[in-house]
């Protein structure tokens, strides 16, 4: 069957479509449609009051440059098309691998791939150049996750389909279910010579990954072209607003209806007027018999022309020139670059730079966020004795496999082991050398270890410095060196790990014939299962709390000695189980629970991930900010711990006590009242929460429990309670609405919150939480694919690109290496992106209405006949070329202090949180300074023109000279306006100033020169008019009286608010200078205190499933050399994610 090409298509325009579909979208915009309707009221010659070309030169600007924008994307997308289509890959045609473009492979191809190639299709894996038909592939692209995965083929198919011409012959037929995005599942049945196998996502290799460390493989293509998962998913990212882009669309409907009701009244001004003195002129007489009211209708429509300014038609455009360049320089910033890893920071779009300068709530992840995810052991119980205290650094050099990298202080724990007699200790670092996942193969006379996660290679890497070096595995062996001595155990089961298990067990027979199961796990699932017999329990108990108050992470490990006749009994159980056709994975679970009993504790290890430079000092500046950081974890808080004793006890209590005294009230009571709720805490202080995911459960509430529990509602009686907290659950949408905003403001009293032991999709949960009841601009950080439900939830996603893979930076709005950079990131560009914004903003406002309401005082002198103020082409170009540079300019470099005092002091933060710098507070002080201005604009000039004599005796007091003196006094107002509005002065704002008003009077000469009036004498009809008003002195006087009077209040207001209430920030920008040429030395941050938060058993809840599958059908075993093995001093080295090997 061959079915749609490879070929893929991510572009949206070609040549033919691209004018249409690009104009169509365009024209969605509500302000460009309102532009186009103007546009055809202007063709009406019983309207227009304006030459058509005042408002198709601004449309058809702003529509070209936004095109200009699509455009450059698209051939993006193009070319990057055009790059993946045209790839060579070996396709088996006419009986012989030839090399084809991918665009050209159908489904049902075979197809041969080499190390390093890139992956063209969904492909079913059939055989390999590897034992067992195993191949190695990189899913970087596809999930984010850069450790290798194992994929393998059929037995069947590797043994049967090695050659080319076997290949060629291969005529199976493959049922499989229909194309979707589920990355993790696949299931399908081939049907070959007479039999029937099945496939699951094993045997596939997905596009999007990449083969390494297999130098050939062979596959047949099952999903090609847009079919695939990985264009499957390639679906819409949900669209984040600003608050400010809400606001100004809100501002823009309010000017529209300004402008109508202005339209209205001049309308019925017109009426009037026409009633009173029009009909009654003679001289006015038009030759047309229209009444009144008809003429104030035609009139209605010819100052929705000619006020049209009011609307800006070139703010969405300006906006989205603006947010380009704050990400531009976010992305240039020097200060956020990680040179170790040549790491820049990225802002993946363009829409969302001013909210970072509003941001009053962080939900951070922490192994990998706040932590290095780079694991070192440092602790460890054993048989009640705890090791690790601080001590001189051992030496190892006895040790010829030791990792020169190890580092550890307790020489005590290595005198044990050199000594021989505790059993316990030697069994303690034996199991860490068996009981793992880790893979490990030989590369050039080197063995490289491939751990499932950066704990399991810490462990393993532990025991091999401690005499215990795992060497090689088989499907059914597994050899380490035991202090010099090596010793080969035969695997009879490896029980892998899973999220629900949290611990992996082994069992193992030994050369002696023993038969002994290992395990280790998190403390919560193992002390379940130890035997009453078992000792060290509370020994090991009182360690495990020591360790997690330190922010380690524990594990603990245990043994059970099983007989023959047992191990038999429950190996049936177990082969039965794993060949079950429907819910295997419980039936394994319910016969590994069987085996995992009754075990002997050993003791317990510590790991430690190292928090990450800055983290401390980045959390107190942004707390500074009055940013409140929650942290969203799968760790477990300490038992003993003082803050969770504190906090999480008392104040879930008061929660509680709230929650059953509401269900006491009567219904109505509770629902009716609405008042401020009382505080949870009383007594100031420094409060903090402690929440686990059972108690976050509780407060989210399961759908499926609120279905239960309405059916019973409405039987008329309340479900029995097994526990207390069912006995809480609430019983309607009202007490669970009430249940949220409850734990809400509890916690948002809180200094700090720690969610423990969270899902995914309870990270995001507890994100809409906040954002629903508390209306406040969230950010999310995470490193990891089970932060991506969070970073997509919140008004603005961070991804951190570390140990953990790629997939939380590809779906983040912002992306950079390093948490602390996340400071500069809000202090620095997210404060100045929304004071440039805000002030931008403002200002635009303002110039349009300034210059805009001139048109409406005209009216009441011109009998409101839509007369416009200016000539024709001034209202053309004032907003594309006199006064768009410098505002622009203002958008994209002021600054009010630099980023050293930005981030020295964070209260400068505080205006953005509070929206305070462009509201509809600020909206109208905008439009009446407009309308102050425009009035002055307006009259200052109409009262010297009342009675006027020019030098040569003649009264140029007529209607062109006035728009001359008008529009030039308008220009002069409005670029020393922004002047005064600029806080810092380049080289690049001075020009634009002074080019805007040259640009202003160059043009204006040229429009009114003889010359081009000759040309177009129609268009051009005010000849001369500039050069004959301009060389009246008090003309130039009215000019400079008029921008005086509009600037002095102003300035005035400045000056009294700078001086009498001066803000944080004019406090610092007053004594910037001081500031900056001050050399303090920077305070030591003070060390991170341990103790706070708890990081328990976190092994159990964030380790991955490992390779136990692999291992077990001997499909990812290396053929070994005949050689001997070389020698392994300095030659075993761990790799916690393997590259390009």
């Amino acid at each position: 069957f061959k079915g749609n090409g490879n070929g893929i298509k991510t572009y949206k325009y070609n040549a033919l479509t691209f004018i249409p579909l690009n104009l169509f979208e365009q024209f969605k915009r509500a302000a460009n449609l309102y532009f186009l309707a103007l546009l055809v009221l202007q063709i009406i010659p019983e309207i227009t009051t304006l030459p058509w070309y005042t408002t198709l030169v601004p449309l058809v600007l702003v529509l070209g440059i936004t095109a200009i924008k699509d455009l450059v994307d698209d051939l993006a997308r193009h070319r990057m098309d055009n790059e993946i289509n045209n790839r060579k890959c070996e396709v088996l045609l006419d009986g012989r691998f030839q090399v084809s473009k991918w665009m050209n492979i159908h489904v049902g191809d075979v197809v041969r791939l080499k190390k390093n190639d890139h992956i063209p299709a969904d492909i079913l894996l059939l055989s390999s150049s590897n034992p067992n038909s195993l191949c190695y592939v990189e899913t970087a692209e596809l999930d984010g996750e850069t450790n290798l995965k194992f994929k393998m083929g059929l037995k069947v198919t590797d043994e049967r389909l090695q050659e080319e011409g076997q290949l060629a012959q291969f005529d199976a037929m493959i049922v499989c279910e229909e194309p979707n995005n589920r990355l993790d599942k696949f299931t399908g049945t081939m049907r070959w010579r007479k039999e029937r196998f099945p496939l699951d996502l094993d045997n596939m290799m997905l596009r999007g990954c990449r083969i390494r460390n297999t130098d050939e493989c062979h596959g047949l293509v099952i999903f090609a072209g847009a079919d695939t998962k990985i264009m499957r998913n390639g679906g819409k990212t949900r669209f984040k607003r600003t608050k400010i882009d809400e606001l100004m669309n809100y501002m823009v409907y309010t000017i529209f209806v300004i402008l109508v009701l202005l339209c209205a009244g001049l309308a019925i001004g017109n009426t009037f007027w026409y009633e009173e003195v029009g009909s009654k002129a003679w001289y006015l007489y038009d030759g047309k018999d229209q009444t009144a009211s008809y003429r104030g209708f035609l009139s209605f429509w010819g100052y929705i022309i000619v006020l049209n300014t009011m609307v800006p038609i070139s703010l969405y455009v300006s906006v989205e020139v603006i947010r380009l360049g704050q990400s531009k320089f976010i992305n240039w910033d020097l200060q956020m670059y990680y040179q170790e890893k040549d790491t820049p920071a990225k802002a993946r779009t363009t829409t969302l730079n001013e909210q970072l300068g509003q941001i009053e709530y962080i939900f951070s992840d922490k192994t990998g966020t706040l932590t290095q995810n780079i694991m070192a052991f440092k602790k460890c119980t054993i048989a009640g004795h705890t090791f690790g205290d601080p001590a001189n650094p051992v030496d190892f050099t006895w040790n010829k496999y030791a990792d020169r990298k190890f580092e550890y202080l307790d020489h005590s724990l290595v005198v044990c082991i050199r000594s021989k007699k505790d059993k316990d200790t030697l069994e303690f670092f034996k199991l860490l050398s068996l009981c793992h996942t880790v893979m490990v193969e030989q590369k050039e006379d080197e063995l490289v270890y491939q751990a499932a996660s950066p704990d399991e290679g810490a462990l393993v890497t532990a025991a091999r410095n401690f005499g215990f070096v795992f060497l090689s595995r088989t499907q059914d062996t597994i050899t380490i060196s035991e202090m010099d001595q090596e010793m080969t155990y035969e695997v009879l089961a490896l029980l892998d790990f899973n999220s629900d298990r949290k611990r992996m067990s082994i069992i193992l027979r030994f050369p002696d014939g023993r038969i002994r199961l290992y395990c280790k796990g998190a403390d919560t699932v193992i002390y379940e299962r130890l035997s009453p017999n078992s000792k060290h329990k509370e020994v090991t108990q009182t360690a495990l709390d020591i360790f997690a108050n330190e922010t380690l992470r524990t594990l603990c490990l245990c043994y059970k000695d099983i007989s023959k006749q047992e191990f038999d009994a429950w190996a049936k159980k177990h082969k039965a189980a794993s060949v079950a056709m429907s819910n295997r994975e419980a039936a394994l679970d319910r016969v590994y629970e069987q085996i995992e009993s009754n075990l002997m504790m050993i003791g317990a290890t510590a790991i430690e991930d190292k928090l990450q430079d800055g983290v401390p000092e980045t959390i107190a500046k942004l707390a500074k900010a009055d940013i409140k950081i929650w942290v969203l974890t799968g760790d477990k808080k300490g038992i003993v711990s003082g803050a969770a004793r504190l906090c999480g006890g008392e104040s879930l209590w008061n929660l509680r006590i709230r929650q059953a005294n509401r269900r006491d009230q009567p219904p109505a009571f509770g629902r009716t009242r609405k008042k401020v709720p009382d505080p949870f805490f009383p007594e100031p202080g420094r409060n903090a929460l402690i929440i686990t995911g059972g108690w976050l459960n509780e407060i989210l509430y399961e759908k499926k429990k609120k279905r239960r529990r309405l059916r019973l509602k409405r039987l008329g009686k309340r479900p029995a309670s097994a526990t207390p907290q069912d006995a809480a659950q609430p019983i309607d949408d009202w007490e669970k609405e009430t249940r949220q905003v409850d734990f809400v403001n509890m916690a948002c009293e809180c200094e700090a919150v720690i969610c423990c032991r969270v899902t995914p999709k309870q990270k995001a949960n507890v994100v809409s939480l906040v954002k629903k009841y508390k209306k406040a601009v969230t950010l999310s950080i995470g490193d990891g694919a089970n932060d991506v439900n969070m970073i997509k939830t919140a008004d603005i996603g961070v991804g951190i690109s570390g140990q953990e893979g790629m997939q939380a930076v590809m779906s983040s709005d912002y992306a950079f290496a390093q948490f602390r950079y996340l400071e500069r990131l809000l202090l620095v560009h997210g404060r100045w992106s929304y004071i440039r914004m805000c002030k931008f903003l403002r200002f635009f406002f303002f110039k349009n209405f300034a210059f805009t309401l001139v048109h409406f005082w005209y009216s009441f002198f011109n009998g409101f006949s839509a007369q416009v103020a200016y000539e024709d082409w001034f209202i053309t170009l004032y907003n594309v070329m006199y006064s768009s540079l410098p505002v622009l300019l203002v958008g994209l470099l002021d600054q009010d202090v630099n980023d050293k005092l930005s981030r020295k002091f964070p209260k400068l933060y505080l205006p953005g949180q509070q929206g305070a710098l462009f509201n509809y507070k600020n909206f109208f002080i905008s439009l009446f300074h407009g309308i102050f201005t425009s009035l002055v604009i307006f009259f200052i000039p109409y009262g010297a023109f009342l009675q006027t004599m020019g030098q040569n005796g003649e009264a140029p007091s007529d209607y062109q000279s006035l728009a001359v003196v008008m529009a030039s006094s308008l220009i002069f107002t409005v670029n020393m306006q922004i002047s005064l509005e600029t806080s810092y002065w380049t080289f690049v704002n001075c020009f634009a100033v002074l080019c805007s008003i040259a640009i202003y009077f160059g043009i204006m000469f040229d429009i009114h020169s003889a010359g081009i009036h000759v040309i177009f004498p129609s268009t051009f009809t005010f000849t001369g008019v500039a050069s004959n008003a301009l060389r009246q002195p008090y003309l130039w006087l009215t000019i400079i009286l008029t921008v005086g009077i509009t600037l002095l209040p102003v300035i005035c207001i400045q000056f009294l608010y700078k001086t009498i209430w001066p803000s944080v920030g004019d406090n610092v920008q007053r004594n910037r200078k001081k500031y900056e040429m001050e050399e303090v030395e920077e305070e030591k941050s003070t060390p991170f205190q341990r103790g706070r938060r708890s990081r328990r058993s976190a092994y159990a809840f964030s380790h991955s499933r490992g390779y136990a599958d692999l291992i077990a059908s001997g499909r990812s075993i290396r053929r070994r050399p005949a050689t001997a093995r070389p020698n392994p001093r300095d030659s075993i080295r761990e790799i916690p994610q393997a590259e390009n090997i």
